[in-house]
């Protein structure tokens, strides 16, 4: 019996930690009337594609800016390792993701404008209950967030 007590015990608490972060798979539209401090991106129109499985988020990217469309992926580690990736506004940077309370928060560490400095932003994921809106905030230390909003494609 405690043979078999023990497993069961470690299955039944896992099962909240699994529970708690969700699955951002699907196609998405940045819906810039929802977000905040976008400034010039208020113009832009963005789709996401999202893959997930339980190590990774794999997204790729596609923009049009006043007629300029641009693609781009990033590949966010699930598991905690670093990965590297490139940021449309920061260039090469390290990428260090991790669930948090049922968000994924990663941590973009890139070079500074100053050499030898560098830049560390954090963006956190979520997902509304009904899984049909994606929220991004963007931190940089002593600046307001961006918080981008996006619908799920039907």
């Amino acid at each position: 019996m405690k043979k078999l007590l023990l497993p069961l015990i470690v299955v039944l608490c896992s099962l909240p930690l699994l529970a708690d972060n969700p699955n951002f798979s699907g196609t998405w539209t940045l819906n810039p009337s929802k977000g905040e401090n976008l400034g010039m991106m208020t113009q832009m129109k963005m789709t996401e594609k999202i893959r997930q499985t339980d190590s990774a988020l794999d997204m790729e990217d596609h923009a049009d800016f006043q007629g300029q469309g641009s693609d781009s992926k990033t590949h966010y580690d699930l598991t905690g390792k670093p990965a590297n990736n490139e940021s449309p506004m920061a260039g090469p940077s390290e990428t260090v993701s991790r669930w948090q309370n049922g968000k994924l928060v990663t941590t973009w560490t890139s070079a500074g404008a100053v050499a030898g400095t560098k830049v560390v932003r954090t963006e956190t994921r979520s997902l509304s209950p009904d899984g049909q809106t994606m929220t991004i905030e963007s931190q940089r230390s002593g600046k307001p967030a961006v918080v981008m909003v996006f619908d799920k494609k039907k």
